[in-house]
């Protein structure tokens, strides 16, 4: 595969936005929360002041991590073969009389709900390779699937 963490170049720009939101929006607004919560006194027993610095905590590990995700990165365009399932390929799939369409993404970025699929994923290292009209087998916890590839591209 490749060094770091495979991405989309669409992937790594939506990581950068999240970055500058969390280091400039996100970060002000915690500031300010803390500022109020400690103008209520007494910190020891200030539970919004607490709460306030319990959330800068966890942002700051997400930009950590986030960073640390960014500096790994290795950008990976999709194939110039659009006939062949591979990294970035868009690929609709039939199983059982249904149509799911997937894009095959780095791990960092996958999200079901949007329909990115992990190249890591079962599912995509079956499709890697197949063409529009071929069948896949993926082995699941509840035994194997057999996938129609419907169609690979946009």
């Amino acid at each position: 595969m490749t060094d770091g963490y495979a991405i989309t170049q669409e992937g790594l720009d939506a990581l950068r936005a999240e970055l500058e939101q969390l280091e400039t929006v996100a970060r002000r607004e915690i500031a300010a929360r803390i500022r109020t919560a400690r103008e209520w006194g007494d910190l020891k027993e200030n539970a919004e002041y607490h709460a306030a610095k319990e959330d800068q905590a966890h942002l700051e590990t997400r930009i950590l991590k986030l960073r640390e995700r960014e500096r790994n990165a290795t950008v990976t365009e999709a194939s110039s073969d659009v006939d062949i399932v591979a990294f970035g390929s868009t690929v609709e799939v039939e199983t059982g009389g249904k149509n799911a369409r997937y894009t095959l993404v780095g791990a960092a970025e996958a999200s079901a709900r949007d329909g990115k699929l992990s190249i890591e994923s079962p599912v995509a290292r079956a499709l890697i390779g197949a063409r529009a009209g071929e069948d896949v087998q993926v082995q699941t916890p509840s035994g194997a699937r057999i996938l129609r590839v419907v169609r690979v591209g946009a």
